[in-house]
């Protein structure tokens, strides 16, 4: 893989970015040697906080920690990557898709049996109603979601706006 590590709000010391490589190093063994791989490093009050994303073909591997201790987040965000990498495997297998940016042996190895299945255990139909990404917050808040799909009544087109931390809010919209 190739890392690429930025920092926001903190100084990026050799020690630290020896360490993100070391331990992201771990999962080289996932991927081929030119598959992208984009960390930032940040502290926000008395967090440390850790954002690692790998695009491979077709989709996005991204986890995010943090901690009172950037290497604890570190440990803790490569634990949540295997695990996100282990289910895009199986999925990339039961698909039968291709899995350019994975390496070859990896691709190869037996499934683990404890490996979750994802389950769709309900299904819920909505009424799509156009309006405005606030409207849709405000909608959200009063049926006590953390997520909303809606109509944009100025595009017609399908967007979904939902909570993030702080008490602030995310919009999705599809590109053209």
């Amino acid at each position: 893989m190739k890392i690429t590590i930025t920092g926001r709000n903190l100084s990026l010391t050799d020690g630290l970015k020896n360490g993100v490589e070391k331990k992201l190093g771990k999962l080289d063994k996932f991927f081929q040697a030119e598959t992208p791989c984009n960390v930032t490093l940040s502290t926000q009050k008395d967090m440390q906080k850790i954002e690692v994303t790998i695009p491979v073909k077709g989709s996005v591997i991204r986890a995010e920690e943090a901690t009172p201790d950037m290497y604890q987040s570190i440990d803790l965000v490569v634990d949540v990557l295997e695990r996100q990498i282990r289910k895009y495997k199986n999925k990339l297998i039961q698909r039968h898709q291709a899995a350019s940016d994975f390496s070859s042996e990896f691709i190869e190895e037996k499934p683990a049996q404890d490996e979750e299945e994802i389950k769709i255990v309900r299904t819920k139909h909505i009424d799509l109603k156009p309006m405005t990404a606030e409207e849709a917050c405000l909608q959200m808040e009063l049926l006590g979601h953390s997520f909303f799909v809606f109509q944009d009544g100025n595009t017609g087109k399908v967007n979904v706006v939902y909570k993030r931390k702080a008490n602030s809010y995310g919009l999705i919209e599809p590109e053209e």
